[in-house]
């Protein structure tokens, strides 16, 4: 299958949210695969706000979009668009099909509509408006309110040859004159989409499968109109894990929440929702710049994806890997504490950069690397939590004591000394070096997991490892 692409035509593509919520997941994707197609092709990705539904729209949630956007580097290439600043431009293209005979007023009551649905529903009828004032004149509606509806083909039927999901047909007997402004004289969506797409010059509309219906009901504004026709992809929507609807249990948060709360690296979300019913052969990392020279859209897959935290969270920590020390140990030390100028914030900072490699192998989020290094930063006598205590038994402090003894001799405070060190107790005591670190760790760190037992004790220091070890034996 190809992507639809006329080799005279620019390729123009666009994400329009609505600014009802948060930027989910699903929608991160379609701006992806909208910002890569375009990319791939030296076209334009643009941004459209959808903001026509009023009650629903909020600033806070088209702020939230941006902020998504920006973190996963998908900015648009022009200031973006907000479909209700162009109400009137949808109402006078309305006008214009009213006109030219592509669309009719239409003045039946919400009492004679809701009166046809039932008897429809009652006969097992598709519900559907009936055209009633499709070819009546409209002056025996006199004065009263009316809406514009789309005058739509009855006979034949309508072709999309999606660049996903293939060809497909629809009857045109199914498609009812859907209406196009509303009594008030506001447009509805369907309208306002049409003439945004066209007057932004979309080429190619991207976008969940979900919306494959609209694509035919829209063509009937735009073939009424003769503007030209944008190639269509529906991308099949995504699953959770158990092939049920994405849902909140599922992982299906804000973008925002999975970089806040789970600590994920915006190039670990990128290349897992491209790898989310897209492929190229095996490759599975891949950055963005491959992932320009590579998307086209006959690697979209026909089927839903399933969404897995668990690769994510995979995938997130080989980014974590691979990423610069510096720039890890600034994102978890903004998690920490809000980063200033401060001696302490900047001492807080290069800690954190010292132990990073440290902690890289470990952790597969931000949330876990943070986790990691809050030893560092624990005033002394540390909490130390309830399997840990148990560690710290007589015998324990005992060994401790002895440790500490070890440690304060050590001439330089180096790795291969304190390593030196620990195995020569760890050998006099005739103990396993697991059977002195464990108890080490506990005292140090107050936890169970941490660091290798060495990374530890260097990055803390002698000073403080002596002080928080002398604790443990005090206690």
């Amino acid at each position: 299958m190809t992507d639809g692409l006329k080799t005279t035509s620019k390729v123009v593509t666009r994400f329009a949210p609505s600014p009802t919520g948060f930027l989910h997941i699903g929608g991160a994707r379609t701006a992806l695969f909208n910002y890569l197609f375009a990319r791939h092709h030296g076209g334009r990705f643009l941004l459209r706000i959808e903001d026509t539904d009023r009650a629903r729209s909020t600033e806070q949630a088209i702020e939230a979009i941006f902020d998504g956007l920006g973190w996963l580097g998908l900015e648009g290439d022009e200031e973006p668009v907000f479909q209700f600043a162009r109400l009137h431009r949808h109402a006078e293209v309305a006008q214009q099909m009213l006109a030219a005979g592509h669309a009719y007023k239409c003045f039946a009551t919400p009492e004679e509509l809701a009166e046809l649905r039932e008897q429809q529903r009652a006969a097992r009828q598709p519900m559907r408006y009936d055209g009633r004032w499709r070819d009546r004149d409209p002056a025996e509606g006199g004065d009263k309110p009316f809406v514009i509806r789309l005058k739509a083909p009855r006979d034949g039927e309508t072709v999309i040859e999606d660049a996903v999901q293939g060809r497909v047909v629809v009857q045109n007997n199914e498609l009812d004159d859907m209406i196009l402004l509303r009594s008030d004289g506001t447009p509805t969506y369907m309208l306002a989409v049409v003439v945004d797409d066209h007057d932004m010059g979309i080429t190619h509309v991207i976008r969940g499968d979900d919306h494959l219906n609209n694509a035919f009901r829209q063509l009937g504004i735009i073939r009424a109109m003769g503007w030209p026709e944008p190639v269509y992809a529906h991308i099949p929507l995504i699953h959770g894990a158990d092939g049920a609807k994405l849902s909140k249990r599922h992982g299906a948060m804000g973008v925002d929440a999975y970089r806040d709360e789970l600590g994920m690296l915006p190039e670990a979300v990128n290349n897992y929702l491209l790898r989310l019913g897209w492929g190229h052969g095996d490759e599975e990392i891949i950055d963005r710049a491959r992932a320009v020279e590579l998307f086209d859209l006959s690697g979209v897959g026909r089927s839903p994806s399933r969404f897995d935290i668990k690769k994510l969270e995979s995938l997130n920590g080989h980014c974590i890997r691979e990423a610069d020390d510096g720039r890890l140990a600034l994102l978890v030390a903004e998690r920490m504490a809000p980063l200033d100028d401060s001696a302490a914030a900047q001492a807080r900072l290069h800690k954190l950069a010292d132990i990073m490699p440290a902690l890289k192998p470990r952790a597969k989020t931000l949330q876990e690397l943070t986790e990691g290094a809050a030893f560092l930063f624990a005033t002394r006598p540390i909490h130390v939590d309830e399997a840990a205590a148990k560690l710290l038994d007589t015998d324990a402090r005992t060994l401790i004591k002895t440790v500490a003894d070890a440690l304060g001799k050590l001439p330089d405070w180096s790795l291969e000394g304190i390593e030196t060190a620990i195995r020569t107790v760890a050998e006099d005591a005739g103990l396993g070096l697991g059977k002195v670190a464990q108890p080490l760790r506990a005292a140090l760190t107050g936890r169970t997991t941490s660091p290798g037992i060495f990374d530890v004790l260097y990055h803390l220091g002698q000073e403080e490892t002596l002080g928080r070890l002398g604790d443990q034996i005090r206690d």
